[in-house]
């Protein structure tokens, strides 16, 4: 029998992990959702998992997350004139920052 060498794959591909993060969200709940509980919140893509939503903010802000919690929100129905739509579900993560960390998307300061 010959020994078959083992190659460690990385954790999350780095390719998805650009794609995870869609946008963040930033509103006056947000806002002292961040104030009070050191939470950030991101619309992300629906089917991204926890784990790879805590890696995608600790790659490209380089904060150290503590944990995550998502929410599927359900689209609206709306009217568009006679015929009826609906607008797509979303998924939001609220993500728990460590003591200490801060993320900053006003663009004040460096």
């Amino acid at each position: 029998m010959s020994a078959t060498p083992i190659t460690t794959k990385p954790k999350h591909a780095a390719d998805r992990l650009a794609q995870v993060l869609v946008a963040p969200i930033v509103s006056e709940k947000a806002t002292m959702t961040a104030e009070k509980h050191n939470q950030v919140l991101f619309k992300v893509l629906r089917d991204a998992t926890k784990p790879e939503i805590k890696a995608a903010v600790e790659l490209m802000f380089k904060v150290d997350v503590e944990s995550v919690s998502t929410v599927i929100q359900k689209g609206k129905v709306k009217k568009f004139g006679r015929s009826i739509g609906r607008r797509d579900h979303v998924k939001k993560a609220y993500v728990s920052l460590k003591k200490g960390q801060e993320l900053n998307f006003s663009g004040e300061g460096a």
